[in-house]
């Protein structure tokens, strides 16, 4: 999670080159994000450290959870967060629905581990309540798009793996999972992440049975396109996210030449496939009003609506990109939290409030 808006003099965009020019002694820098990624000329990339961009303090720790990391694709070494009420171990307790998250970052920053990601989870888990499964992702500009789609598609692919194991499964999934209440969410690139993995699912590209997909969440989508929007071209004041690094995170994450309308960044461009078709489970789209992107997450959601889709719009006004983890115990974050729970128990009589 971060703030670009507070450090603009730590940004240089400088033209991405393939190739080293003739002459060069050194590999020299040729993009630089925030002081943190730094994408040379050789194509190698220098990353600092990400905490100068989280939270100067310390986040309150959630009683009554517990967690752990189990590694889902071991010739990657990529792991999920795996979170739990604890109530809810032992065998004979009642099973939880799924929220799978992907974290933000735009695709080229951030971790599940990091501290505010891992405070929503926290939260998801105690006031769902939920087994909640973060998942990490391979990164861009080492990694470009669709890699973390392929992660995300591989953890699944997983998923459907430990519900088929039955009490062979992890243990803890064994005890509290109820695969067949699964819902994908993330936030900011993870919300982009969780659309497309939808779709994939929605389209039987990606077979998850038995575990079943009842719903996604998108929490401050990131998404792009090469025409601004009127949000991106008269930004809301004092952004947390501004439209030029959102430009230059497509640029690095994107595969080299493609432009903000590829299928990945925009969902309705002129190459995307039509969603008009697919038979999507229930959405919610969580739209911040005061973020840069405000106007494309509207958009997903009207354009849906228009075909006929179930989608639940939530609008916060006046909250930045990123809200819920921006300020993860913040009175929007409380107000979120009420909102997910409506939609991840709606229709369940037996829910707990």
């Amino acid at each position: 999670p971060r703030r670009p808006g507070r450090q603009p003099s730590t940004v240089s965009v400088i033209p991405y080159h393939t190739h080293t020019m003739a002459g060069d002694t050194a590999p020299h820098v040729v993009e630089d994000l925030l002081g943190v990624v730094q994408l040379l000329s050789d194509g190698s990339v220098v990353r600092g450290d990400e905490s100068v961009l989280g939270p100067k303090e310390p986040l309150p720790d959630v009683p009554g959870v517990e967690w752990k990391d189990v590694v889902y694709h071991a010739a990657h070494g990529l792991r999920v967060r795996v979170y739990r009420p604890a109530s809810s171990s032992g065998t004979g307790s009642v099973k939880l629905p799924v929220l799978v998250y992907f974290h933000g970052g735009g695709y080229c920053l951030g971790s599940f581990a990091q501290p505010p990601f891992h405070a929503f989870c926290l939260r998801s888990a105690a006031e769902l309540p939920a087994v909640v499964l973060s998942v990490q992702y391979r990164l861009a500009p080492e990694h470009r798009l669709p890699a973390a789609i392929d992660d995300g598609a591989q953890f699944l692919s997983w998923l459907r793996c430990q519900a088929e194991l039955g009490a062979g499964a992890d243990p803890w999934l064994a005890e509290s999972a109820d695969f067949a209440r699964t819902f994908i969410s993330g936030v900011s690139a993870g919300a982009n992440l969780a659309h497309h993995l939808t779709i994939q699912v929605a389209t039987a590209r990606l077979p998850v049975s038995p575990v079943r997909v009842v719903g996604y969440v998108l929490l401050s989508a990131f998404f792009g396109g090469a025409e601004r929007t009127a949000s991106e071209a008269d930004p809301p004041a004092g952004v947390s996210l501004p439209v030029e690094i959102c430009e230059q995170l497509w640029h690095m994450s994107l595969p080299v030449g493609a432009s903000r309308d590829h299928p990945v960044a925009n969902p309705f461009g002129p190459e995307s496939p039509s969603l008009a078709p697919v038979e999507l489970p229930p959405a919610l789209v969580v739209a911040p009003l005061g973020d840069v992107l405000r106007d494309r997450v509207l958009g997903y959601a009207a354009r849906l609506k228009d075909m006929g889709k179930d989608v639940e719009l939530a609008e916060f006004e006046g909250q930045q990109h990123g809200f819920s983890v921006l300020q993860p115990f913040g009175k929007a974050a409380d107000e979120l939290m009420r909102v997910l729970r409506r939609f991840v128990y709606q229709g369940d009589t037996n829910a707990e409030r």
